[in-house]
């Protein structure tokens, strides 16, 4: 059989590039069965450490995998047969973009990663480059599995299910971030829990959730130990999530900064005023190029630091600890190419029916389970309707987004904005809109 060619776009990105590098080498079922990798990024210089990395991994694990490098996207995929994408131009100065102009208009954005008005601009600037890697595979390896690690993923794999006939599936790993909160509320090791998520893309809520060795149902247990909870622990995290599980009844993941960028009421829950923070009397970000300090979460007290923060170097890429990642782009591979069956706890995939009261088109997110028959997606329960409600306005969204990008159409991505939960003015989300076309028009989309 001919070796398996792994192409990695995006692979002198500092945490894509040696995780996926260290991911594939120390997979055995891929170097029993052969291995070419190809590390492809259009920024050669980050591709030199990528590279001196992955031959030292291969020198310490003893693998004897082909490693080339190449800035060429389509020497990068010819004959390709899992293409893995994590992309991404300049993210933290479009970031601040996406977070604090949305803002400024009035709408109260949350994170600006995946939902809201922000999470809009955050999908065209990626829709260009992901829609002509899968029209590229589409030429030089039609058969091969497009896995995306690119945010926003549902409106990136929406785009590309839509317009290519490539076989794709992004891949987050959201879910067991749900699952460790659980863990931890109920004072259980998360590997003895059982637990099947499903709904889109950092908005999944928990269908069941059992003790592994038992097989009991632990939903009862988890709602009788939540009410005894101080309020405050972990707010930034789980305050939200608190609040969904008591109304809806099931518990979500990944974590409120995520989900709460859906929810229009969702700003009550969650400290955003320090995400990006600077003082605008100074410039903006993207006027004076000093990019602001992004603040994922308030936990561990990230305020209690020294009065001079100490510069420091990038850190050189670790030998040391060789453990595989915990993404599922590897056990994909394995279970296709070298007929591993694998249960997957979360991909990204086009519903299809899985869950009953969600558009059959919609990206989704669901478990699944890879063989050498291909990805066969499980059947879920329906969602409970509120929840199902709030991502039937997401996946109108999707669709008009992605036919906006298509159809190089500003009255579609309108059309889109209108739609979101946090826009309640037509006139400041015209003036948003707008505002964001200038500012990022060199990187977005032409839209007529």
């Amino acid at each position: 059989m001919s070796l398996v060619k792994i192409a990695l776009i995006g692979a002198g990105s500092r945490s894509f590039g040696p995780s996926s590098i260290k991911d594939v080498l120390l997979s055995e079922p891929l170097a029993d069965r052969g291995v070419e990798l190809v590390l492809m990024d259009i920024a050669a210089g980050h591709l030199k450490d990528s590279e001196t990395y992955a031959r030292k991994v291969a020198e310490k694990l003893g693998r004897k995998t082909a490693i080339t490098v190449t800035t060429d996207l389509e020497t990068a995929l010819r004959g390709a047969h899992f293409v893995v994408t994590a992309i991404e131009v300049d993210r933290f100065l479009y970031w601040s973009q996406d977070f604090h102009v949305p803002r400024k208009h009035g709408f109260r954005q949350v994170f600006g990663e995946n939902g809201g008005p922000g999470g809009l601009f955050h999908a065209l600037r990626n829709m260009g480059p992901m829609v002509r890697i899968a029209k590229t595979m589409e030429r030089l390896c039609p058969d091969a599995w497009l896995l995306n690690f690119t945010n926003p993923e549902h409106k990136l794999c929406e785009a590309v299910s839509r317009l290519t006939p490539v076989r794709n599936a992004g891949l987050c790993h959201g879910v067991f971030m749900g699952m460790e909160q659980m863990a931890r509320i109920l004072g259980m090791p998360v590997e003895d829990l059982d637990g099947a998520a499903c709904g889109m893309n950092h908005f999944t809520f928990f269908q069941t959730i059992r003790d592994r060795r038992t097989g009991d149902d632990l939903y009862p247990r988890l709602r009788e130990i939540e009410r005894e909870g101080d309020w405050l622990h972990d707010w930034h995290e789980i305050g939200l999530a608190r609040i969904l599980f008591r109304r809806f009844g099931l518990w979500p993941s990944p974590a409120a900064n995520h989900y709460g960028e859906y929810i229009r009421w969702a700003d009550e829950f969650v400290a955003s005023e320090l995400q990006y923070f600077y003082d605008p009397a100074d410039g903006h970000p993207w006027q004076t190029g000093r990019i602001p300090e992004f603040v994922y979460s308030l936990s561990g007290d990230v305020t209690g630091r020294p009065w001079k923060k100490a510069e420091t170097e990038p850190e050189p890429f670790e030998l040391n600890a060789l453990l595989h990642s915990g993404e599922l782009a590897v056990p994909i591979m394995e279970g296709i190419a070298c007929g591993v069956r694998r249960r997957l706890e979360a991909v990204n995939v086009p519903n299809r029916g899985a869950i009953p009261n969600l558009p059959h088109d919609m990206v989704v997110e669901i478990p699944a389970t890879v063989d050498a028959t291909g990805m066969d997606p499980e059947s879920m329960a329906p969602l409970p309707e509120p929840l199902a409600a709030l991502m039937r306005t997401q996946a109108s969204i999707h669709q008009l987004l992605v036919e906006a990008f298509a159809e190089q159409s500003r009255d579609k991505l309108i059309q889109a904005m209108l739609l979101d939960p946090t826009v309640d003015s037509y006139r400041r989300a015209i003036e948003c809109v707008d505002e964001m076309l200038a500012l990022q028009k060199d990187i977005l989309p032409p839209l007529k």
